[in-house]
């Protein structure tokens, strides 16, 4: 959902501001969503894409603001790359920024063409500015941007190879790291959160995290640092795709190869849960496929320890994760989060890859975390028939809005998606359609009752033999199937 157009999945999602499905065959409402809060009343979103003040106007901003802002364009054509068109740079990285949509970027370029077209050498900054869709601050603050972008090269050991993706809270750039002679991803943070405590701090956190994973399911973590004003992340290069490049393409999976992407998925978050990490961010961006069909979980930007109390009271109340794929727990900023919200979000990961739509939809995202918390999930086999009832069940099972009835923990979900996958009964989730309990008491007193049973009364009235022998045989073999029965249940 965002402009990335291969971002290899290393962190750069605009988290909690999707407002629109990632669906395959309309990106377009996706592209623009992602300058709006979390927070914005429809009212205020329409009014963030407005149409550029003037559009059909091809007079040239007040002089008094080109200054400035001419000023800014010359000072970045400086440090630009030799040919580079200085309205193409300003678009792009405005776009990357987060500073304006695709769809405003779109409409000042018309406006400019317009303009020019009339002899008028009105600039795309200048229009932007004009429109209040950035300031010429931030206009001006692009250079420092395209510097940070050149200061890449100069990280000690590295030789930069070229960029990834970029997104609101990183750059990533593929590099080779000289010394040990392989490809590396370097995530960068931007150099306006560069003097941001608490962004610096987030960015090491994530550092930390992921260098306490080592699993072959899991971008591994090698090394977080600064070097000058410069603060990055070495980390493991994935030379492939995410699922998400995959849901774009195909729209979805066949259940087999869903399967074995997130049975890989589910190891890799039974390591983390056991080192004490709940991942909270798990989704089809964040899921990596390596050429050789290796799936890597990615982003541990909102990695947590489970234990750490101090900043689960921090971010009591506030939601944490995209809403298409966040659990119930999270949304309502519960502060103990624990393996079961991963699970949910893992499910709805394979909810959406194998049927090719997003569990729950709405017009923003409030409206799509009010039906992970209030509406009835529609079974994935009923959205698409070709499933079988197994991996529905099982997929109901992870996505239950009440974490008690998920399944615990990772181990117990490898079990029934390892038995799906085998064309088997899932132990667990196939259970749960009538709950344990009630079935072990149900035996139970099934047993208790079969040895007491009455035999049947003899009216004959004459030497003692029953009148229907052939009844006391059949309730017999009745009682002693039953007991078979029980003992088989209660010990599986």
């Amino acid at each position: 959902m965002r402009t990335d157009t291969r971002h290899h999945g290393y962190g750069l999602s605009w988290r909690g501001t999707d407002s629109s499905p990632p669906r395959p065959h309309d990106n377009s409402q996706a592209k623009v969503s992602r300058h709006r809060s979390m927070n914005d009343t429809p009212r205020e979103q329409d009014a963030r894409h407005a149409t550029p003040s003037g559009a059909g106007d091809t007079r040239p901003v007040p002089s008094d603001d080109t200054s400035t802002v001419r000023d800014a364009e010359q000072a970045l054509q400086q440090v630009a790359p030799e040919g580079t068109n200085v309205d193409t740079l300003v678009g792009r990285l405005v776009i990357e920024q987060g500073l304006a949509t695709e769809d405003e970027v779109g409409k000042a370029l018309d406006h400019v063409k317009v303009a020019r077209e009339k002899q008028s050498d009105l600039s795309l900054a200048e229009v932007l500015v004009d429109a209040d869709f950035v300031t010429k601050r931030q206009i001006a603050r692009l250079r420092q941007i395209i510097e940070a972008e050149r200061s890449g090269q100069k990280i000690p050991g590295y030789k930069i190879l070229g960029k990834l993706g970029a997104g609101a809270m990183a750059t990533v750039y593929k590099a080779k790291q000289i010394s040990l002679d392989r490809m590396v991803a370097i995530k960068v943070l931007p150099p306006k959160y560069a003097n941001n405590p608490q962004f610096i701090e987030r960015f090491y956190a994530e550092g930390r995290a992921a260098a306490q994973l080592n699993h072959p399911n899991i971008v591994q973590a090698f090394d977080v640092g600064r070097s000058g004003e410069l603060y990055f992340f070495i980390m493991e290069y994935v030379d492939g795709r995410t699922v998400y490049d995959d849901i774009v393409k195909h729209k979805r999976y066949p259940e087999p190869e869903a399967l074995d992407i997130i049975i890989q998925i589910a190891e890799a978050l039974e390591h983390a849960h056991g080192k004490g990490l709940i991942h909270r961010d798990v989704k089809p961006k964040n899921v990596m496929i390596t050429r050789e069909g290796v799936a890597k979980l990615a982003d541990m930007g909102l990695a947590r320890a489970i234990t750490d109390k101090e900043a689960a009271e921090a971010e009591a109340g506030k939601a944490f994760g995209t809403p298409y794929y966040i659990s119930p727990e999270q949304i309502r900023g519960e502060k103990d989060v624990g393996p079961p919200a991963d699970i949910y979000s893992l499910g709805s990961t394979l909810y959406h890859m194998v049927t090719g739509s997003v569990p729950f939809d709405g017009k923003n995202p409030s409206a799509v975390m009010h039906k992970h918390l209030k509406a009835e999930l529609v079974p994935p086999d009923h959205v698409n028939p070709k499933l079988s009832a197994s991996i529905s069940e099982v997929i109901e099972m992870m996505m239950a809005k009440n974490p008690a009835k998920r399944y615990r923990t990772c181990a117990d979900l490898l079990l029934d998606l390892r038995q799906v996958r085998k064309g088997e009964t899932p132990t667990l989730a196939h259970k749960d359609l009538i709950p344990t309990d009630t079935i072990a008491s149900l035996a139970a007193a099934e047993a208790q009752a079969a040895p007491t049973m009455a035999m049947p009364e003899d009216r004959s009235g004459g030497d003692g033999q029953m009148i229907r022998p052939w009844l006391f045989v059949t309730l017999c073999a009745v009682a002693l199937i039953s007991i078979t029965l029980n003992i088989v249940l209660l010990l599986t």
